[in-house]
C-alpha cells in the first residue's frame, strides 16, 4: 500500500502545530549577539547571472536594492518582536515584514528534521499562499542541500529546485541558518538584487536562526514534560493542549481538521495472560508506527491506557481514513511472538463538520472508535468508523455511546445529554420496535453515568415482567410495565455526578436533588414524546410509599398506580443485590428479609408475597 506522504507533494497547508512557549526570545542577550556577529558574516562571491523575470502570475516592478531607510525599517521591525509564543508564530510575523519591506515574490525557511533525513520547507507568496515541500539530504544535487551542507550561502537564476512552476527563471538566494556553528536550516528569498542586499539577508538569516533555535530547545523542554514515558509520544494534559490550540487554528483558518483514535484490541488479554511487559511491548510498537507514518503537521498522543490517538490539521475525513487504513495495514504486517499481526479498532470525527467543540469531538471519535470494535474486521482488516458513517440511533452506534459515557462520564456536561434527548424527540419513525430501540440505549447511556449500576435497569425491567406475569397481567400491560422499568430512573440524566456517585450516605440539600428525578424524567423525557406518555405514572411514582412517606407526591396506598407499585419492588430487590462502592451486594436471602420488613408500609404487601415467590429463579 502506498504511503500518504509520498502522495502529498507539495500543496497547500497550515504552518506547523503550536506549542506554548515562553516568549523570551527578544532579550537583549539574544540583540547583542546578533549585532556581534554581523561583521564575522561572511559570503560566496560566487554568483550566477540573473535572467529577466517573466511571471505569469504576478507582474513585478523592476527590483531596487533596499535602501538604508528600508533596511533600518526591516531589522528593527524583526528585533523589537514581543510575546513571541512559538517558531510558528515567530515566522508568521518574519514572512509579514519580509514580503511588506522587500520587492519579492515569495519568501521562505526549511528546518532540518534530523528523523526523517531531510529539510521541511514553508514557502510564502505575496498573495499570502502558502506551500510546503521537503528536501531530503541524499538530494546533494539540490540548491538548499548544497547550503545546508557547505554553511556559504548561494545566489540561483532558476528555481526550478523549489518546482513552482508558475513562478519562471526567477532568482532566488539561498542563505543557512547557523546557530552555535550549526546549521538548522535555511532561509530562501526571491529577490534579483540579492547579492547587492546579501549582508542585510544575511543579518536576517542568523537572527532567524539563534531565535528558532533558542524556541525549539523550549519546546523541547516543554515537549518533556507533557511526553509519556512509554510510547514518548504526548501524554493525555499534552495532547489535550494541542488539540484546543489547533482547533482554534482551524477555526481561524476555516480549515478542517480530523482526529483519528486508536484501540489496541485484546490488550488486556495480553497483560493478564502474558504479563504487563507483553503489553507494553504491543504498546511501544504501535506508537512507534505511528511515528513513522504520520505526516510533519500531524501530532500523536498517548490518550489512554491502550488508546494512541493523532491529530490531522488541515485533513478531511476521507484524507483521514486513508491515513488510518495505511497505519491499520502497517500494523498488520507487524507479528509480535505468542500475539501474532497487531490489531487496533479505528475511530475519527472531523472538525468541524461533525462537531467545532472539543470535548464532543473527542467523544464521537470514541463513539466511532467503539463502533469498529463491534464491526470487527473484514478481510483482516480492521473496519475503520468516522462519525459520519453511521446513523446516532442504530443500535450498536448507540451501545457504543453508552461505553462512551461510562468511561468518561466526568469530562462530560448535561448539554451532550440534552442532546441525545434531543435526538429522541425529533426521531420521525416510533414505531414499537423503535421506541423499544431507543429507550434501551437512553437506558444503558443513564445507567453508564454511574459504573456501579450498569445494567440496572435492564434488570429492573426483567424483574418488573417477571412479577407482572405472576399477579397474571395482560400482555400490552405487561409490556407497558416493562418499558416503563427500563426508563424509571431516566430522570437521573440530569442529576449533577457528584451527588449521583457519592460515596455513602448523602446530605439533606443532595437528597433534595436526589429526589428530583422523578419529576425531571417525565418533564425532559416522557412529557415532550406523546408514544412514552402512558409510561409517566410508572416513572414518576416509582419511589411514593404506601404509607405515604415516599416522593415526589406522598400518594398513600390505593393511590399509587400498580404499575409504579411493581417497579418499585423490583427497582429495590436490584439495588439491594448489587454491589455499591460502600458495600457488597445482598444475597436472595437477605434481599427478601428487607422486602418482607418493608410489606405494608414501604411496599405493597400482596405484590411483596408474589415477589418473593419468583425471587430465588430471577437470581443476581
Amino acid at each position: 500500500m502506498k504511503n500518504p506522504n509520498d502522495i502529498i507533494g507539495i500543496n497547500k497547508s497550515s504552518t506547523k502545530t503550536a506549542k506554548a512557549v515562553n516568549s523570551a526570545m527578544t532579550s537583549p542577550i539574544i540583540q547583542e549577539n546578533l549585532v556581534s556577529k554581523v561583521n564575522e558574516l561572511t559570503l560566496n562571491s560566487s554568483f550566477s547571472p540573473r535572467l529577466s523575470i517573466q511571471n505569469p502570475v504576478i507582474e513585478k516592478e523592476k527590483s531596487k536594492p533596499l535602501n538604508y531607510k528600508n533596511y533600518k525599517s526591516v531589522i528593527e521591525r524583526i528585533i523589537a518582536f514581543q510575546d513571541i509564543s512559538s517558531v510558528e508564530d515567530f515566522y508568521h510575523k518574519i514572512y509579514s515584514i519580509i514580503l511588506e519591506n522587500v520587492d519579492s515574490n515569495f519568501f521562505a525557511i526549511g528546518l532540518y528534521k534530523e528523523q526523517s533525513n531531510c529539510i521541511n520547507l514553508m514557502l510564502q507568496d505575496k498573495l499570502e499562499n502558502v506551500y510546503s515541500t521537503k528536501f531530503f539530504m541524499r538530494d546533494t544535487s539540490n540548491p538548499v542541500i548544497q547550503v545546508f551542507n557547505s554553511h556559504k550561502p548561494m545566489f540561483v537564476c532558476k528555481q526550478d529546485y523549489l518546482k513552482l512552476f508558475y513562478y519562471k527563471n526567477c532568482s532566488t538566494a539561498i542563505f543557512p541558518l547557523m546557530s552555535a556553528n550549526k546549521c538548522i536550516g535555511v532561509f530562501i528569498i526571491e529577490e534579483p538584487n540579492a547579492q547587492q542586499n546579501a549582508t542585510i539577508y544575511a543579518l536576517i538569516a542568523k537572527y532567524i536562526a539563534l531565535v528558532t533555535d533558542n524556541l525549539q530547545l523550549m519546546e523541547k523542554s516543554k515537549e518533556f514534560v507533557n511526553t509519556d514515558n512509554l510510547t514518548l509520544l504526548y501524554n493525555h494534559r499534552g495532547f489535550q493542549e494541542i488539540l484546543s490550540n489547533e482547533i482554534k487554528r482551524s477555526e481561524t483558518n476555516k480549515q478542517e481538521l480530523s482526529i483519528i483514535m486508536m484501540d489496541i484490541n485484546n490488550i488486556t488479554k495480553i497483560n493478564r495472560e502474558q504479563g504487563h511487559a507483553k503489553g507494553d511491548e504491543v504498546i511501544k510498537l504501535v506508537a512507534e508506527k505511528i511515528r513513522q507514518n504520520i505526516r510533519e503537521n500531524d501530532v500523536a498522543g498517548r490518550y489512554g491506557g491502550d488508546e494512541l490517538a493523532i491529530i490531522l490539521p488541515n485533513t478531511s475525513c476521507d484524507r483521514a481514513k486513508y491515513l488510518a487504513e495505511y497505519l491499520t495495514y502497517s500494523l498488520s504486517c507487524c507479528f509480535i511472538d505468542g500475539i501474532g499481526p497487531i490489531k487496533v479498532s479505528v475511530g475519527v470525527a472531523t472538525y468541524p463538520d461533525c462537531s467545532d467543540d472539543k470535548e464532543k469531538l473527542l467523544i464521537l471519535a470514541e463513539q466511532a472508535m467503539y463502533i469498529s470494535k463491534a464491526k470487527g474486521y473484514k478481510d483482516g482488516m480492521s473496519a475503520i468508523i468516522s462519525s459520519k458513517d453511521f446513523n446516532f440511533w442504530d443500535n450498536v452506534a448507540l451501545q457504543s455511546y453508552a461505553e462512551v459515557v461510562a468511561k468518561r462520564h466526568s469530562q462530560l456536561g448535561v448539554n451532550f445529554e440534552d442532546e441525545l434527548i434531543s435526538k429522541f424527540h425529533n426521531e420521525d419513525n416510533m414505531t414499537e420496535s423503535r421506541i423499544w430501540e431507543i429507550a434501551t440505549s437512553l437506558a444503558g447511556a443513564i445507567d453508564a453515568k454511574d459504573t456501579y449500576t450498569k445494567g440496572h435497569s435492564t434488570s429492573v425491567s426483567k424483574y418488573s415482567e417477571a412479577l407482572a406475569r405472576a399477579i397474571n397481567l395482560p400482555e400490552k400491560e405487561i409490556n407497558r410495565i416493562m418499558l416503563g422499568a427500563l426508563l424509571h430512573d431516566v430522570g437521573k440524566i440530569g442529576i449533577p455526578e457528584n451527588v449521583l456517585k457519592k460515596e455513602g450516605p448523602l446530605s439533606d440539600e443532595e437528597w433534595a436533588i436526589m429526589k428530583q428525578h422523578p419529576v425531571i424524567g417525565v418533564d425532559k423525557v416522557l412529557q415532550p414524546n406523546v408514544s412514552l406518555r402512558d409510561l409517566i405514572p410508572i416513572v414518576k411514582y416509582h419511589h411514593e410509599r404506601i404509607d405515604g412517606r415516599g416522593y415526589p407526591e406522598g400518594l398513600y396506598g390505593n393511590e399509587i398506580p400498580l404499575a409504579a407499585k411493581i417497579v418499585a419492588i423490583a427497582d429495590t430487590y436490584h439495588a439491594l443485590t448489587s454491589d455499591r462502592p460502600y458495600r457488597n451486594g445482598m444475597s436472595i436471602e437477605q434481599a427478601i428479609s428487607i422486602l418482607e420488613e418493608g410489606a405494608g408500609t414501604q411496599w405493597d404487601a400482596d405484590l411483596v408475597r408474589s415477589f418473593i415467590q419468583i425471587a430465588p429463579s430471577l437470581g443476581i
